[in-house]
């Protein structure tokens, strides 16, 4: 029996918690001898004020850990460069929002790949988490694979990986790191060739701040000779939640 389904609808839900605090500078009395003064603060901290003698001259705000202003004398200028930010910032990206598969069949698996980035600044990590139902058509839903294991076709399942896999197909890839991502795909969902799907389940996560990490969702679907035919659809989200 060939049966033939459109699956649509991965939408995303994007929880960030965010935690920081200012503090303001405490200044100290300088540092001097005869011949010359530091400023203490000039030495870390903010470095709001000035280090100078009769030849040269430092702004405190280059000295300091915040490392921007002006420092000049009569022959030599550096201006210090641009700071960023200490704010905590979550972004996350789903790349693209619907799956569809081809026809179902009961002696092929289907196949299909979705993906989505996060990028993690100044906390200490992120989870990802993924809720939703399998595919369905009317009353009848194709289970989730509550067990993590290797696709059966002719078998109903429904399962998911973030990894790059050989079987029943090449197909997905491993987590795209870039030049400062540090995510992983979670325990249940980081074996080649093996599946699962449980709603609710963390799917991917990163313990500390972390620059773009792109995951790939590997999805299956298996059927037998008796599943209904028809369309089956299914609607999930994806939410990505910062820890601190």
């Amino acid at each position: 029996m060939l049966m033939k389904k459109h699956w649509a609808g991965l939408y995303f839900i994007f929880c960030a918690f965010v935690l920081g605090y200012i503090a303001s500078p405490v200044f100290a009395d300088p540092l001097k001898s005869n011949n010359y003064q530091f400023q203490e603060t000039s030495l870390g901290g903010t470095g709001v004020l000035n280090s100078q003698s009769a030849n040269y001259q430092t702004l405190g705000t280059a000295g300091g850990i915040l490392g921007v202003g002006n420092s000049a004398s009569g022959n030599f200028q550096v201006d210090a460069g641009n700071i960023t930010t200490n704010d905590p910032a979550l972004t996350f990206i789903v790349n693209n929002n619907s799956v569809i598969f081809p026809d179902f069949s009961a002696g092929v698996t289907a196949t299909a790949t979705s993906s989505f980035s996060v990028i993690d600044y100044t906390s200490y990590g992120y989870v990802v988490q993924i809720v939703g139902n399998p595919p369905a058509n009317g009353g009848h839903q194709l289970p989730g694979m509550s067990s993590t294991g290797p696709s059966q076709a002719g078998t109903e399942q429904f399962g998911i990986n973030l990894v790059a896999n050989t079987s029943p197909a090449n197909f997905g890839s491993n987590p795209d790191h870039g030049q400062f991502g540090v995510g992983s795909a979670a325990a249940n969902y980081n074996t080649a060739n093996n599946y699962r799907y449980v709603s609710g389940e963390t799917i991917a996560s990163a313990p500390k701040s972390s620059g773009q990490t792109t995951y790939t969702i590997s999805y299956i679907v298996n059927v037998n000779s008796t599943s209904t035919g028809g369309y089956y659809t299914a609607g999930q989200s994806l939410i990505c939640t910062g820890t601190y």
